[in-house]
C-alpha cells in the first residue's frame, strides 16, 4: 500500500471518481494477487502462479513490446498489470493518447499500491475502462479522431479471453466507419448526387422535421425495427397501434400493412435502389413520410399522406436548403433505425418501446419472415445457387462473432451491426432521460436498452385518440405557416437564387481547376528546364487557385466525389525521386479530380 495514497491524489485531479470506483468495485477476481522481485530490482506479478510480466526485467521486456508501435497516435492497452507497457509506450512519445483495458479493478489497484505511477498518470492522455462491459470502449472511441493501434498484455488477456474479445471486436467495428464510409462513397456517390439533382424541387416543397419536434411530448413511441424478433410482437401490433405513436422503418413497413396497421411515420433515409424496393406496394395514405432528400427518386413519389423532409447528409442538399428552408437535423448512424429512433427523440416522447432492434442473427435470420430481402432471395434462388446460398453470405459476409444476447446467453452479430449497437449505446448515455426499452430479449445486447416483456407495454392506456388529435393539430400549424402562399412564393425566389448561385461557383471552381491542372501538368513535364523564378511562379499561381477554392461557396459540394488523397499518391509516377515534380503531379491529378467531381454536380444540375 506504499504508494497508493499518492497515486490517489493523482488520479482525484486527473481522473475524478476513478479510485472510488477501484475501492468499492465488486471485482469477481478470485485468488492472490502475489508481487515478486526482479534482478531488475522491479517488481512482477504472479496471478494463478503466472507471471504477468518478465521475472527478470520487467520494464526492457514492454518496451519491446512497446516498440512493435511507434509513432504518436493512440494506443490502446490490454491488461494494464503493474503499468509497465503503459510507461513504456508514453517513453517513446510523451502525451501519446493511451486507453487502457482492465478487466478487473484489483489488478489496477494493486499496480497503484505496489508502483510509483504519478508520472505516467499526469503526463499522458489515458482513457481507462475498467471492470464492468467491454462495451466501454465504443465510448472511449469517440475521444479520438483515428482508431488506436492495439498492444496486449497477452499473459493477462489469456486469462479473460472473450472479454477482451469482446473489446477487440468493438475497436475493430469502430476503426472500420472510415473504410466503410471510403468505400460507400466510392460506389454510391454519384447516384447520391443523381438522386439530390431530381429531388431538388423537394427541398423547395416539402416541409421539414423540425415542424414536428415536440409534438409527441406525453406519448409513448412504439419503433418497429425489421429484425427477425418483429414476427413475435407481430400479433399484438393493434393494441400497440391504440397506445403508441407508431414509427416504422422503410424496411418494416410492408410487416404493419400486411397486418393491417397503418403507423403514424415511416422512415426512410438510404439513398439506395435496392432501398426504395422496401416501399413496392406499400403506399400508405394514412401514414407519414419521413425521408432524407437524397433517397432514390421514386420513394418521394409513394402514397403517403404527407412528405417531410429531414436535413441531407450530403453538401448538395445542404447547400440548397441553408438557402432556401432548414429542415432539422435527423441522426445517422449508418442504418435507418438509428435514424428513426432519432426522430423519436425529436417528437419528444420520454419512453421509446423498440421491436425488431436485434442487430445480430437470432436463429440465423436476417429479417422477419417475408421481408424484400427474402423475397427478392426466393426470387432469384435457381438449382445452382439455391436461396441458403443468399442467407449463407449474408449471415457470413459481415465478419461474424459471437457477443451477449439482450436476454441471455450468445447470439450472432457482425461488424457492421455491432458498429450500429456502439452509436445506440452513446444516444442512451447522451439521452438518459429517454427510456428505451427492448421488446425481445434474442437480439444483441445494447447497454443503457432496458428488457420488456410485452405485457408491459400492453398495461399503457389507450390513447390513440389523443394522439391522432395531437398529430392533427400539429399538421394544421404547419400547413398554415410552411404552406401559405406568401411562404411558397419566397422560397421559390430562394430556391432560383440558391441553384443560380451553385451554378455560377461550380463553373468558377471548374476553370480554375482546369486552369491550374493545365499548368501544373505542363510544368510537370519541363521540370528540368524551369528556372528558379519559373518555378516560383508556378507554386504562386498554384497557391492563388487554391485560395480561390477554398473561398468558394461550393467547394463541398465539389470535393463530396473527390477520391481519398491515397488514392491518388498510390498513382503517381514520380513519388518521392523529385520532391518538385512529385508535388507538381500530384496537383495536378488534384486538380483535375476537383474539376471532374465539379463538372458532374454541374452535369446533373
Amino acid at each position: 500500500m506504499k504508494y497508493w495514497e499518492q497515486n490517489r491524489k493523482i488520479l482525484e485531479t486527473y481522473y475524478p471518481g476513478l479510485a472510488e470506483k477501484l475501492e468499492q468495485s465488486e471485482d469477481d477476481w478470485e485468488g492472490p494477487l502475489e508481487i515478486r522481485g526482479t534482478p531488475s530490482g522491479l517488481p512482477t506479478l504472479l496471478v494463478q502462479g503466472m507471471h504477468i510480466h518478465s521475472p527478470r526485467d520487467p520494464a526492457a521486456e514492454a518496451r519491446r513490446i512497446a516498440a512493435a508501435e511507434p509513432g504518436d497516435g493512440p494506443v490502446a492497452v490490454f491488461g494494464f498489470g503493474l503499468g509497465y507497457l503503459p510507461e513504456a509506450i508514453a517513453g517513446t512519445a510523451p502525451g501519446r493518447p493511451l486507453i487502457i483495458l482492465e478487466k478487473h479493478p484489483k489488478i489496477l489497484q494493486k499496480a497503484l499500491e505496489e508502483r510509483d505511477l504519478t508520472e505516467l498518470l499526469s503526463r499522458n492522455r489515458i482513457v481507462f475502462v475498467v471492470g464492468g462491459s467491454p462495451e466501454g470502449i465504443t465510448g472511449a472511441l469517440q475521444l479520438f479522431s483515428e482508431p488506436p493501434a492495439v498492444l496486449k498484455n497477452r499473459n493477462l488477456v489469456s486469462l479473460d479471453e472473450s472479454w477482451y474479445r469482446d473489446a477487440e471486436n468493438h475497436l475493430r467495428a469502430f476503426a472500420q466507419r472510415d473504410e466503410v464510409n471510403a468505400a460507400t462513397l466510392r460506389r454510391f456517390g454519384r447516384r447520391w448526387v443523381r438522386n439530390l439533382a431530381k429531388n431538388r424541387e423537394a427541398i423547395r416543397d416539402l416541409p421539414g422535421i423540425r415542424f414536428l419536434a415536440g409534438s409527441g411530448r406525453g406519448f409513448p413511441v412504439f419503433l418497429a425495427a425489421a429484425g427477425p424478433s418483429l414476427d413475435d410482437i407481430a400479433p399484438l401490433l393493434p393494441e400497440i397501434r391504440e397506445r403508441c405513436i407508431v414509427i416504422a422503418v422503410d424496411t418494416s413497413l410492408r410487416m404493419l400493412l400486411r397486418r393491417g396497421i397503418e403507423p403514424d411515420f415511416a422512415v426512410s433515409v438510404d439513398p439506395q435502389f435496392w432501398n426504395a424496393r422496401h416501399l413496392d406496394r406499400c403506399d400508405a395514405p394514412g401514414c407519414c413520410l419521413i425521408a432524407e432528400s437524397a433517397v432514390y427518386p421514386q420513394v418521394l413519389r409513394r402514397g403517403f399522406r404527407r412528405k417531410l423532409l429531414c436535413s441531407s447528409l450530403f453538401p448538395l442538399g445542404r447547400f440548397i436548403e441553408d438557402r432556401v428552408d432548414p429542415k432539422g437535423v435527423l441522426g445517422a448512424g449508418g442504418s435507418v433505425a438509428t435514424s428513426a429512433w432519432d426522430f423519436a427523440r425529436i417528437l419528444g416522447s420520454a419512453e421509446i418501446w423498440i421491436a425488431g432492434l436485434d442487430l445480430s442473427f437470432p436463429d440465423l435470420k436476417t429479417h422477419f419472415s417475408g421481408a424484400l430481402f427474402e423475397a427478392r432471395f426466393l426470387a432469384e434462388a435457381h438449382r445452382l445457387r439455391p436461396a441458403e446460398t443468399y442467407a449463407h453470405l449474408a449471415l457470413h459476409g459481415g465478419f461474424p462473432f459471437k457477443a451477449a444476447a439482450a436476454g441471455s446467453g450468445q447470439v450472432l452479430t457482425d461488424r457492421r451491426l455491432s458498429m450500429y449497437a456502439g452509436w445506440f449505446e452513446r444516444q442512451f448515455r447522451n439521452y438518459p432521460e429517454i427510456k428505451s426499452y427492448l421488446l425481445s430479449g434474442r437480439g444483441l445486447a445494447i447497454k443503457g436498452a432496458a428488457a420488456a416483456a410485452p405485457e408491459d407495454i400492453l398495461s399503457l392506456p389507450p390513447r390513440r385518440g389523443e394522439i391522432d388529435a395531437r398529430l392533427a393539430e400539429t399538421f394544421g400549424a404547419m400547413d398554415g405557416g410552411f404552406g401559405n402562399p406568401e411562404a411558397q412564393q419566397g422560397r421559390e425566389k430562394q430556391f432560383n437564387h440558391a441553384l443560380e448561385e451553385l451554378r455560377k461557383e461550380l463553373d468558377r471552381i471548374i476553370a480554375v481547376s482546369e486552369s491550374a491542372a493545365a499548368a501544373a501538368r505542363e510544368a510537370w513535364k519541363n521540370a528540368s528546364l524551369l528556372s528558379p523564378e519559373r518555378r516560383e511562379a508556378v507554386l504562386a499561381e498554384l497557391d492563388s487557385a487554391n485560395h480561390t477554392i477554398i473561398g468558394s461557396a461550393a467547394k463541398d459540394v465539389a470535393g463530396f466525389l473527390f477520391p481519398p488523397i491515397e488514392e491518388l499518391e498510390s498513382a503517381l509516377k514520380t513519388p518521392g525521386q523529385d520532391p518538385f515534380r512529385s508535388h507538381l503531379e500530384l496537383s495536378f491529378r488534384l486538380y483535375e479530380a476537383l474539376a471532374e467531381a465539379a463538372e458532374y454536380n454541374r452535369k446533373y444540375l
